[in-house]
């Protein structure tokens, strides 16, 4: 028995969820979200509630079925309230902004770096922390887009310089003891 997935989703006010097989569509404010169902999952949905079952049995399934239903509940979510990352920019002279849907960064290259986000993300800067927030309905795209981002310029355990998520830890590492 899978114990995240016999709990059942339950549907806020102002939240549609549509059913037809293999394909759940979830609508919401002005934003909808679509996926695909594994042929092995049987979703049910009623007015308030929706609850997710394997068909069989298998290992599989099993398998399938806490999957299904948190990648369900996450779209239920998304639209009715949506998801946040925050990134953290450290460097001397490293900056960000945000230009319609580009995100400009000066990373310590020779060149700025232009982050083209794509649809349903929207990324907000403050300049005096630089930390860069990024927000979305669709949790995967999120970490995703933040991953790519983190991804231009790792933190670097020597001097702690790089992109990386708000309370990240970054283990320091000692340098060379350059003495006599």
């Amino acid at each position: 028995m899978s114990r995240i997935g016999k709990m059942p989703i339950s549907v806020p006010k102002g939240v549609k969820v549509e059913w037809q097989a293999p394909e759940i569509k979830v609508t919401g404010g002005k934003t909808t979200l679509t996926r695909k169902i594994h042929p092995m999952i049987k979703v049910d949905v009623s007015a308030d509630t929706i609850s997710v079952s394997p068909v069989e049995e298998t290992k599989e399934g099993q398998a399938l079925w806490g999957l299904s239903r948190t990648l369900i509940n996450n779209m239920v979510v998304g639209v009715s309230t949506g998801f946040t990352k925050v990134l953290e920019v450290n460097g001397v002279g490293w900056r960000s902004e945000v230009e319609g849907s580009v995100l400009k960064l000066s990373l310590g290259f020779s060149h700025p770096v232009n982050f083209q986000l794509p649809q349903g993300i929207s990324a907000q800067v403050d300049g005096k922390t630089n930390k860069i927030t990024l927000s979305g309905a669709d949790k995967e795209l999120l970490g995703g887009v933040a991953a790519k981002i983190r991804a231009l310029r790792k933190p670097e355990p020597y001097k702690g310089k790089g992109i990386r998520y708000e309370g990240e830890r970054i283990i320091r590492k000692v340098g060379k003891a350059g003495g006599k």
